[in-house]
């Protein structure tokens, strides 16, 4: 979700209004295609009240890192879904140093 809001949000806030409404319709397009399934993409749950919670305690010591929240929320919905696809690679596709790193391997 949170790379779904971000990638909106510099849509938004760059090139002229005309580029941003031609990539804005672009992207409603992939996101419904992954919404509706039509894509290798596949936009995860929200979050309830006690996880958000537990995210923000942690959230302090990933800032002094130079990290985002949503960055955290991207590492915690990519461990929950290595934890539940053991069998495929998992990774974040990502060109920001801190999080490309995640990838993990298909585990037989």
């Amino acid at each position: 979700m949170a790379t779904i809001l971000e990638t909106g949000n510099h849509i938004g806030q760059n090139g002229d209004g005309r580029q941003r409404r031609t990539c804005a319709e672009r992207f409603v397009q992939q996101v419904g295609a992954a919404l509706s399934g039509q894509s290798p993409f596949k936009p995860v749950s929200f979050l309830k009240a006690d996880q958000l919670q537990a995210w923000l305690d942690e959230f302090p010591d990933h800032a002094g890192r130079g990290s985002g929240l949503a960055d955290l929320s991207i590492i915690h919905d990519w461990q929950r879904l290595c934890d539940q696809n053991a069998g495929r690679r998992v990774y974040i596709w990502s060109l920001d140093d801190h999080l490309s790193g995640y990838d993990q391997p298909a585990r037989l």
